[in-house]
């Protein structure tokens, strides 16, 4: 049961999503322009910084991660979906873990685009080590998207939820944000230091476990409050 409708909450979702495309463009063209902003700002005479990809790539995915966060809810709100989601009899940590792996579906469609785009940009060899970059990706959007969930369905009726978002999200998930750069940044040694990648993914794997778990713990009584 469980299982079902958390399945059936991410139908609800994507099948919404699919019709309008509004939260995903809206996603890619705020991720887009970032990345853009720091390619006209850093990059000089076709020379981009050395060092510069790893944190672009993630402050593009926080900063359009919470953007997609905000409107998902807002969506919500507007058809009172979660409220009748809520009163439904089913399991509420069920609810919110459809929901969390709808946002991570979305950023990492988001990523798909992003990488390749920094990639060019910033002449990151980004591709050097596909297994391990997708490792570092997905456990750090689950890791900040555990977090993100949680708080975005409990500021939902807030009147100040676009402001109250990033204050709460950010300084929890600054350690998610940091594992991420720094494996992301070891990707891209000259010659990666495979010890080091395992470090920083087994970090973000221990970060997702713990987030995860408390938002399971806390999602109920917090929606209930």
């Amino acid at each position: 049961m469980f299982l079902k409708v958390a399945l059936l909450v991410l139908r609800k979702d994507f099948a919404i999503e699919v019709k309008s495309r509004e939260i995903l463009t809206m996603t890619l063209l705020f991720a887009i322009s970032c990345v853009l902003v720091f390619a006209f700002a850093l990059v000089k005479q076709g020379e981009a910084p050395p060092d510069a990809a790893p944190a672009i790539l993630w402050i593009a995915i926080m900063f359009s991660g919470t953007l997609a966060l905000g409107r998902t809810f807002e969506r919500e709100r507007y058809g009172e979906t979660l409220r009748a989601l809520l009163l439904a009899p089913a399991d509420r940590p069920a609810i919110y873990v459809g929901k969390l792996v709808g946002i991570v579906v979305l950023l990492v469609a988001t990523e798909l685009v992003l990488v390749p785009l920094i990639a060019f940009l910033f002449q990151a060899p980004l591709f050097s080590q596909p297994l391990w970059l997708t490792a570092v990706l997905l456990t750090g959007t689950l890791g900040y998207c555990a977090v993100g969930t949680l708080f975005a369905a409990m500021l939902v009726r807030a009147r100040s939820r676009d402001v109250l978002l990033p204050v709460l999200l950010y300084p929890i998930t600054i350690p998610v944000i940091i594992a991420g750069v720094r494996g992301t940044a070891a990707l891209l040694e000259p010659a990666p230091d495979v010890a080091i990648i395992r470090f920083w993914v087994s970090l973000l794997v221990a970060f997702d476990t713990v987030f995860v778990t408390l938002a399971l713990w806390t999602f109920e009584p917090l929606m209930t409050d």
